[in-house]
């Protein structure tokens, strides 16, 4: 008796069965969420939510609340009492399994009952199930058997005919669950097929993280072996510039050991002649002392310059020896990056080419550095020459790798990049300007940093001012790099593409700025 209480208990209202995650209104009548969700779906058009128990009115959708301490009694209740959530034949006498449901009759039917049951439409048959009401319309408590595609909601033959729903494109519930079998199909092919899309990137990022670990590994090794290389060489250096400091300290060291030992002897003799000449002083007769008194030029020895006649240590020898050492150890040093698979990053050497050059441009008699003035510099006008604000490198680059650096502290606003020589040159626009267009490709700072390439921009940040930057071009690997070289070293931004024709370093100078191509 007791079970069976706590059972009724349990019931939802309006499906009649054990609650499925019960939540609450603000009222305090409890119900399945998907049974409440649904009467409150039918009731959104009215703008008036009631509860289906006490009729409490509701202006703005209610707030469900799900009730967790009633969550935990019906799962401790289902788990105790299994055979009281098992759907059972209505028409057997001991519990037997129903196979099939009719909604009309609100019966279950074993296998065996189901033959006798009637074929007639309106006995709708379902999987077995002890909820009639959440298979029933809300409001006119008939079986819901069409599907609104409008509102996209189960409806009976009243809401259709003439409730909220008439007039509405509707399909019979099979039919419309058929479609969507259909649609989620093609969904699930879909949704497959970017799966097996992600799938195939993520197992291309793991290959790349793999291969990018090893290139780091023998990045690595290759790093600490020409670190090793150079220390060798530069303790080579360090040896043979100290071995000859001590060879010269050793030799003023022989030299004033010789020099003290020649005049610790002039010092004995000398002590001798003071005692001799003492002698002589106690001496009362004068013929005596005038006989063995010493000549004076004999008294006192000469005495060299000691400190001249050892030498000193020549500074001069050691700083060149160590300044042809240091120059040599530059020389080698590319030898040793070469060794170690290392490419020499020596700088290109850039000249400006005047032919390409805007009209107002004036340039630096080394052809590298350019200024833009408010002033035509009346030079021809010609094939090579930009109507933009631009200017081209008189060399081009067809294979290799390159690099050079441009000073941009006299520009406040600057682009600069590379471009390939069939670029548009007679209009101003897009079609000109570097990194505008798929001929180019640039970095630049207007009203913001970025790298840009056919009009499409990043946008970038460095650690500080940007007054010097590196380009880097590997033509054959189609790499373009850009390296921020004031503060600390750093990369900003790589572009890939495969190059077709030659390419020239490009430069867009603003007015009254100036842009400089270091060469040391």
């Amino acid at each position: 008796m007791a079970t069976a209480s706590l059972r009724d208990e349990l019931n939802c209202s309006i499906c009649l069965s054990i609650y499925t995650e019960p939540v609450s209104l603000k009222c305090g009548h409890i119900y399945c969420r998907d049974c409440i969700v649904a009467v409150l779906n039918t009731q959104e058009a009215s703008g008036v939510y009631i509860c289906p128990e006490c009729r409490e009115e509701y202006t703005k959708r209610p707030t469900l609340k799900k009730n967790r301490k009633l969550c935990n009694i019906v799962d401790n209740f289902r788990s105790a009492h299994p055979e009281d959530t098992e759907v059972c034949c209505t028409y057997c006498d001991h519990p037997v399994p129903a196979t099939k449901t009719c909604l009309h009759c609100e019966a279950s039917f074993c296998n065996k009952h189901l033959k006798n049951h009637s074929k007639s439409a309106e006995h709708v048959l379902t999987d077995p199930t002890k909820s009639f009401e959440d298979r029933k319309c809300s409001i006119h408590k008939e079986i819901l058997k069409y599907y609104c595609s409008e509102d996209n909601t189960c409806i009976c033959m009243s809401c259709w005919v003439a409730g909220d729903h008439k007039g509405h494109q509707v399909d019979l519930l099979n039919d419309a669950s058929e479609k969507t079998k259909e649609k989620l199909e093609e969904s699930t092919k879909t949704l497959d097929s970017e799966k097996q899309e992600i799938q195939k990137r993520i197992q291309n990022l793991e290959n790349h993280r793999k291969k990018e670990k090893e290139k780091a590994a023998n990045v690595t090794g290759r790093v600490s072996e020409l670190f090793r290389d150079i220390r060798r060489h530069l303790d080579d250096v360090e040896k043979k510039v100290l071995t000859e400091v001590s060879r010269q300290e050793g030799q003023i060291s022989q030299s004033v050991a010789k020099l003290i030992q020649q005049l610790e002897q002039q010092k004995d003799e000398l002590s001798r002649k003071i005692r001799e000449m003492k002698e002589l002083w106690k001496i009362q007769d004068p013929l005596t002392i005038l006989k063995k008194a010493p000549n004076r030029d004999n008294i006192i020895p000469g005495i060299n310059d000691a400190i001249n006649n050892v030498g000193h240590l020549d500074e001069g020898i050691i700083s060149q020896m160590l300044h042809r050492s240091l120059l040599h150890f530059t020389d080698i040093l590319i030898d040793l990056k070469i060794n170690r698979q290392f490419s020499g990053m020596e700088k290109s050497d850039i000249l400006l080419d005047i032919n390409t050059a805007h009209k107002n441009f004036i340039l630096s008699e080394d052809l590298r550095t350019v200024t833009c003035s408010n002033t035509c510099q009346n030079r021809p006008d010609g094939p090579e020459r930009f109507e933009s604000k631009q200017i081209l490198s008189t060399n081009s680059f067809t294979s290799g790798k390159h690099y050079w650096e441009v000073d941009l502290s006299g520009a406040e606003k600057w682009l600069v990049g590379v471009v390939g020589h069939s670029i548009e040159r007679k209009i101003e626009g897009n079609e000109s300007y570097i990194g505008y267009n798929n001929k180019s490709w640039g970095l630049a700072i207007v009203t913001r940093f970025v790298a840009t390439h056919i009009n499409k921009q990043v946008a970038l940040s460095a650690d500080a001012p940007l007054k010097l930057i590196g380009i880097y071009l590997d033509y054959d690997a189609g790499r373009l790099s850009f390296y921020q070289l004031c503060g600390p070293v750093r990369h900003l931004y790589t572009f890939t593409a495969t190059f077709t024709e030659p390419l020239h370093a490009a430069f867009y100078v603003f007015d009254k700025c100036s842009i400089r191509i270091k060469n040391k």
